[in-house]
């Protein structure tokens, strides 16, 4: 039997913490964070309204709710001290009060990068986001390419993914981790086409994974690169690989959108 999509991201978080100690502390409480997903993951999927009554523009199903204290309970246990704070700070609130922010971040504003509460309502989310993708049939092509044709949610992360002598590229939506297709030489935040405003940059220890910046519109996309590491997950290695954010910016780069952990 082959392994559920989180299983695959838990042991490849775990591989890479033993890599990158810098990373460590951030890939055991992703890791944390993955297992809760798939459990929560797998009670909506017997629970929850998947056809006509769900979907991205639509409210959520209320009994989601009844799971966020104990994913907020995860999140203080687990999480570094800022997020174990903010967790305390938050399971005061009410079921009220959880419905309407988790509604209001999943019909409208899941492509906001915003503070360290945004963590929560996202990650608690996308495990929910990948089921209602999963039920959605797509009757016509995206509004604009550059984001997601499901859920409308900007990239996390690029993917090349071998195809003949080459790679394909493809873009990773932040929110249900759909993939679709996008062009090469474009920039996703902007259009960009030249590719003299287009630079890319790799740094030692992560040769698999792309800095693909514009001169244009000064934002920047990782793109992990398959063809060159099969063993790779998009996701996680996007969140591992944090030193490349910090030197982005450092060069007046911004992200195009922050992952699941708010980097």
């Amino acid at each position: 039997m082959s392994s559920s999509p989180w299983q695959r991201r838990i042991e490849r978080a775990e591989k890479l913490a033993t890599e990158h100690a810098f990373a460590q502390e951030i890939l055991g409480f992703f890791a944390a964070i993955a297992r809760f997903q798939e459990d929560l993951y797998r009670r909506i999927e017997i629970a929850a309204p998947t056809s006509s009554d769900s979907g991205f523009n639509r409210p959520l199903w209320p009994g989601l709710v009844q799971h966020f204290p104990a994913f907020l309970a995860l999140a203080e246990g687990y999480g570094p001290e800022v997020t174990a704070k903010a967790a305390r700070r938050l399971q005061e609130e009410s079921d009220d009060f959880f419905l309407a922010s988790l509604n209001e971040c999943w019909i409208s504003d899941h492509n906001r990068n915003k503070q360290i509460e945004n963590f929560f309502l996202r990650a608690f989310l996308q495990p929910y986001a990948e089921l209602v993708r999963a039920h959605t049939r797509l009757d016509k092509p995206p509004h604009t390419p550059c984001l997601c044709p499901y859920c409308g949610g900007k990239p996390v992360a690029g993917v090349l993914r071998p195809l003949g002598d080459g790679g394909q590229r493809f873009l990773l939506c932040s929110f249900c981790l759909a993939e679709w297709e996008f062009r090469r030489i474009v920039c996703p935040g902007c259009g960009e086409e030249d590719n003299r405003k287009l630079p890319v940059y790799q740094a030692e220890g992560f040769g698999h994974i792309r800095v693909e910046c514009c001169d244009n519109c000064k934002i920047y996309l990782k793109t992990v690169d398959l063809t060159k590491n099969g063993l790779a997950e998009p996701l996680v290695d996007e969140i591992a690989s944090i030193l490349l954010d910090l030197w982005a910016r450092e060069h007046g780069y911004s992200k195009l959108q922050v992952n699941m952990m708010q980097l």
